[in-house]
């Protein structure tokens, strides 16, 4: 599962940067590049709730399966419209979404599946690694993109990575864990209702879930806006923009491995909060920079603090919750994680064009620092973990 989700990865990042790349060369428009950001995440946003529901009552392997070809499917039909010279900003948007909603039902799929292939101490460990092997693909991804983007051109990008959907297909095809759920009655809204209602009663959760709303909502835009930095600011081309994602990568390899080291280490609250003031930190550096080493550094400060942050509170969630509401409660945890990108980014896209890039940026890394303070000081539910 690591190898073959580690390929995928690596390959979708090499589309995600060749789209982000393709869109702002065919506009030159940052509204457009954060709507394609908000396409691909709105469908988490909607339909992540029915996907955990779907979770905890069909096979999860099925599901992913099926959310591996759709994926799949949608990076082929894209490398043809632009190996034919026929792609347009629309269609690019179009199968944005459907990307988005295939990644709806198959994330509370995956992220229920991880904890049934270890032991509930090594739980936190399994999380950490599964970042890592993401995160690996942010450094190699854009790297490879940068290259490919440069000698071969977009299509090249778009269509090794229809190929990598391969790895994680074969992968869930030699696995033996199995889940079976226990059959019932219950409609798909009164089984919705059960897992909100766990949620709610624990108190500590229902903290986790906004922290995770409010931490991408804030942070993911800064990787939105880096073509704008690139092209805009620095004035460099696509490898700059490829080098300036795999450092954020190789931040986040970091952040991964020092969280994996520790394992189950205790006052995980206390420490991705402490964690979060140094992320806002770093983007709020970063929007301010006009020197391209000082960007590096900053980008590989954002890139750890934010994967120790997420995987951090990621772990806390999956040792709250239980294996029969897993599949649920993890839908409400993705909604909320996934749901604060679009929304983040759709904010974004309406304030930059006002205001700029690196004072939208800027002042998302100082909310960034306020929330991290509130939970820590004032509201101490998610502290006292």
């Amino acid at each position: 599962m690591w190898f073959g989700a580690c390929t995928s990865s690596i390959g979708t990042w090499m589309q995600i940067v060749a789209q982000g790349w393709l869109i702002y060369r065919l506009s030159h428009s940052a509204f457009l590049l954060a709507l394609d950001q908000f396409l691909g995440g709105i469908p988490i946003f909607l339909f992540s709730l029915i996907g955990g529901v779907v979770a905890d009552r069909v096979e999860r392997r099925k599901i992913l399966l099926v959310s591996q070809y759709v994926q799949m499917a949608s990076a082929a039909l894209l490398t043809i419209l632009v190996a034919v010279g026929a792609v347009h900003v629309w269609q690019i948007l179009c199968l944005s979404f459907v990307s988005g909603l295939a990644q709806a039902f198959g994330g509370p799929a995956y992220q229920a599946l991880i904890p049934t292939l270890v032991d509930r101490d090594d739980m936190p460990n399994a999380i950490a690694l599964n970042s890592i092997q993401f995160n690996m693909a942010i450094t190699v991804g854009p790297a490879l993109a940068g290259q490919t983007l440069a000698k071969l051109g977009e299509k090249w990008c778009f269509g090794l990575n229809a190929l990598s959907f391969l790895a994680p297909i074969v992968t869930l095809s030699l696995i033996s864990a199995r889940f079976l759920p226990e059959s019932t009655t219950d409609s798909i809204f009164r089984s919705l209702k059960q897992g909100i209602s766990f949620v709610r009663k624990q108190t500590s959760m229902e903290a986790l879930i906004v922290l995770a709303f409010l931490m991408t909502t804030l942070s993911m835009p800064l990787r939105t806006y880096i073509p704008v930095f690139v092209k805009d600011i620095f004035h460099r081309g696509p490898e700059t923009y490829g080098n300036l994602l795999s450092l954020m990568g190789l931040g986040t390899i970091c952040g991964s491995l020092f969280v994996a080291s520790k394992g189950n280490m205790p006052n995980k609250g206390r420490f991705s909060l402490i964690v979060l003031i140094c992320l806002g930190i770093g983007i709020a550096a970063f929007s301010l920079s006009r020197w391209l080493p000082f960007s590096y550094a900053m980008l590989v400060l954002v890139g750890s603090s934010m994967m120790a942050v997420f995987a951090t509170v990621t772990s806390l969630v999956q040792l709250i919750t239980t294996n029969e509401m897993r599949g649920r409660v993890m839908s409400v945890y993705n909604c909320a994680f996934r749901g604060g990108m679009p929304m983040g980014n759709l904010l974004s896209g309406w304030l930059v064009p006002v205001f700029t890039a690196p004072i939208v940026l800027g002042v998302n890394g100082l909310l960034l620092v306020l929330v991290a303070l509130y939970f820590l000081l004032m509201q101490r539910r998610v502290a006292a973990l």
